[in-house]
């Protein structure tokens, strides 16, 4: 078959949007230009900026490679190169080679999804909000005998479930390279379901699916409602399990939480370990920053951060560990293109949208109520008159998270303080400040109060 043509290069853009989305397709891949095919199968692109270059290759190139191959078979590599030094003699440009072949394994023939090679355990980190879900991965990626069956994995949006699937994966066709090891979506199941039913292939498809050695399926939720695939899924969940092979589960909630999906299949999804992957807490983000900035310094060591961007994302930018990295690569994106340092001010003109959408909804009556709570006082002697330390110092404490946690102006906090001047507030939080250097005790109470109230 001939090269790619630009026609096709073009034909795929939509594809490529809906797979990664209108944002990371607007950003990462719509800049690049294709720039023709060799003769040896190369396909050659153009991005803006060196950035882009080793960008698009680590996070994109097996998912482009994997489009461009399907839809012309001779593409066996792609090479991205940065625009600015097409005309110079130029660093070797960055590329996604296909895998050369190798001995003979039964997954290769397997109808998987691409395993993504950032998520591996080394770079999983852990903290007490994950610590039982990476323990059990780890226990199950040892291989050997069964323990639990299956194994699923459960959490909300970003926070690591799919990490923890990829690094079981890896760590598997590494310790035991002869096992054959599916990885798939529960869509890309139903969607082999589908076909072979459309094909009347159906003996091959089971054949397929019940002699693997260990079977991962992620975000089992999508087949709920769907009666045909549940069934074929619970014949296979069935017969693997009969052979005492391992099956692994990822979902965005419990099984029980699952509406739609068969009782049958619920309670089998329950019969092994289910594991929760808690909400991250302030420390976990900050160790994710910290660890992503380490990775992108090999590329990138001259660019500086300064002191208190990532304690500021870690706090702001709770709920999705997605999101909080999205957010550093694109901090290190603009601040590559323009030559400017990281700091607060490049932290608001880049990220002004994502610190709006993730602004905190913690209000001031919440923030009174807990600390009221924590330090077992009554609601009205924090917000009334009286200045007696027992009173007083729960009262500035709740002034500095309030200060902290909420967008409120100085005056409209001190209104709802019993109506107190700006300056009481300003005070009150400046204290509070002082008192987390010297008092061991109230700097841990503050913590502890702002992580129930972020929790």
């Amino acid at each position: 078959m001939d090269g790619m043509t630009k026609e096709q290069w073009g034909a795929l853009q939509g594809d490529l949007c809906k797979t990664v989305g209108q944002n990371s397709y607007a950003t990462w891949l719509e800049p690049l230009d294709f720039e023709g095919t060799d003769q040896d199968g190369v396909l050659r692109l153009s991005a803006p900026t060196t950035f882009f270059c080793t960008y698009v290759t680590q996070n994109y190139g097996d998912l482009l490679l994997s489009k461009v191959a399907r839809l012309n078979p001779a593409i066996r590599r792609i090479a991205i190169s940065a625009a600015s030094l097409r005309k110079a003699p130029a660093p070797k440009p960055a590329t996604v080679e296909a895998p050369q072949p190798a001995a003979p394994r039964k997954e290769r023939d397997l109808p998987g999804a691409p395993l993504d090679a950032r998520f591996t355990f080394d770079r999983f980190i852990v903290g007490k909000p994950n610590e039982l879900a990476h323990a059990a991965a780890k226990r199950v990626a040892e291989g050997g005998q069964v323990t639990f069956n299956p194994l699923f994995l459960y959490g909300g949006v970003g926070l690591g479930k799919t990490h923890l699937m990829h690094a079981i994966a890896w760590e598997l066709r590494e310790r035991s390279p002869e096992l054959s090891v599916l990885y798939l979506s529960a869509e890309q199941f139903m969607y082999r379901f589908v076909q072979s039913l459309r094909e009347r292939k159906m003996l091959d498809f089971k054949e397929m699916f019940r002699s693997v050695d260990i079977l991962m399926v992620d975000d089992v939720q999508f087949i709920a409602g769907k009666d045909s695939t549940q069934e074929e899924f619970f014949h296979t969940f069935n017969a693997l399990v009969d052979q005492n092979k391992q099956i692994i589960i990822s979902a965005d909630r419990a099984p029980d939480e699952i509406k739609d999906l068969e009782n049958r299949i619920r309670s089998r999804l329950q019969s092994g370990l289910v594991v929760d992957l808690h909400p991250t807490d302030y420390e976990l983000r900050l160790g994710i920053l910290q660890s992503k900035v380490e990775s992108y310094r090999e590329h990138y060591p001259r660019l500086e951060i300064a002191d208190g961007v990532l304690e500021f994302l870690a706090h702001r930018i709770s709920t999705n560990v997605r999101v909080l990295e999205g957010a550093l690569t694109r901090l290190f994106a603009f601040a590559s293109l323009v030559g400017k340092p990281i700091d607060m001010d490049l932290v608001q003109d880049s990220l002004s949208d994502v610190l709006r959408a993730s602004e905190r909804k913690i209000s001031i009556d919440e923030i009174q109520r807990k600390v009221a709570e924590h330090y077992n006082i009554r609601l009205s002697d924090m917000v009334g008159p009286k200045r007696v330390r027992n009173f007083a110092r729960p009262r500035q404490v709740a002034m500095y998270l309030c200060k902290q946690l909420t967008s409120r102006s100085l005056p409209e906090i001190g209104r709802r303080f019993g109506g107190r001047d700006h300056t009481t507030v300003m005070h009150g939080v400046k204290r509070i400040e002082e008192l987390r250097q010297q008092d061991g005790q109230i700097d841990e109470d503050v913590e502890l109060l702002r992580r129930a109230l972020e929790a």
